[in-house]
């Protein structure tokens, strides 16, 4: 089964994305599953991840209806209030729709590079590995440090970082980063995603452009715990979704046939249908 482990759904009118301005162009418009629904059959992905857009439990309520009734959906990555004193019971609450399936934090958007080591959140990691939700780590390479403490504190916790921590390939500063995702890639039950580095790119990007990244990651990771992921309607700021599709398919044909089916559904499975019993 080929999973697309990372997409999104919104509408504008709900009001919640701060982030969705009209700067965006392309993307400043609704998006369902009826837009999807053609990309997704044209290259035979069966399966989705809808993950949050939006810092609101309302929109997660919004997502966990459409999954609802849309049958490729397989389930949600949503958003709670890790800092609210209540942040434990919440997660208990959210827990109780199977449908859910994740819980994902703004962290690249929160003022606090140091906001993940913060003590104060210990219960509402606990609570997710007791209720076995993933947490997807959205990290910019200034956040590999905290997460590695998050990591250390919570080795129960099943964990995906979200777009391979978004290299700066514009400024080819991959320095750091590469040592980052070393450090994190030593934890054995860490996943990553093959997602969103397009967006990390120049409008002129190629297969190539992104190679170092993948190659990268795959040495690190390795090809059982790497996850594909569109991160569309994000990535057609920079490629359709078949173009990012395909260059994901160039980068890994080195693979064998097995690996490949895994980064690009069976890891998926494993992470998140199998953590909340669903695989």
């Amino acid at each position: 089964m080929r999973i697309d482990a990372h997409q999104h759904f919104w509408s504008l009118a709900r009001a919640d994305y701060g982030w969705l301005t009209p700067a965006l162009g392309v993307i400043h418009h609704d998006f369902g599953p009826a837009d999807l629904a053609p990309l997704l059959a044209e290259h035979g992905i069966e399966r989705t991840i809808l993950v949050q857009a939006a810092p609101t439990e309302a929109e997660t309520t919004f997502l966990l209806e459409i999954a609802a009734s849309t049958p490729f959906v397989a389930g949600v990555v949503g958003w709670t209030d890790f800092d609210a004193p209540d942040a434990a019971e919440r997660i208990a609450d959210l827990a109780g729709n199977p449908r859910l399936l994740g819980l994902r934090p703004m962290v690249q958007d929160i003022v606090d590079d140091d906001w993940l080591a913060r003590p104060e959140l210990g219960s509402a990691f606990t609570a997710m590995a007791a209720h076995h939700l993933v947490f997807d780590a959205l990290l910019k390479p200034r956040h590999i440090a905290p997460m590695l403490t998050v990591l250390e504190r919570h080795s129960d916790l099943a964990c995906v970082i979200d777009h391979g921590a978004k290299p700066d390939l514009i400024a080819d500063d991959l320095a750091g980063w590469r040592a980052g995702i070393a450090a994190l890639a030593a934890h054995p039950t860490l996943f990553c995603k093959l997602s969103g580095l397009v967006t990390e790119a120049g409008p002129d990007w190629t297969p190539e452009t992104l190679r170092p990244v993948v190659e990268h990651l795959l040495a690190t990771f390795g090809p059982d715990r790497l996850i594909f992921g569109s991160d569309w309607p994000v990535v057609t700021l920079r490629a359709s979704y078949a173009q990012w599709l395909k260059a994901a398919e160039i980068l890994l044909a080195g693979l064998t046939e097995a690996q490949r089916a895994a980064i690009f559904g069976g890891n998926a499975a494993k992470l998140y249908l199998s953590q909340r019993g669903r695989g």
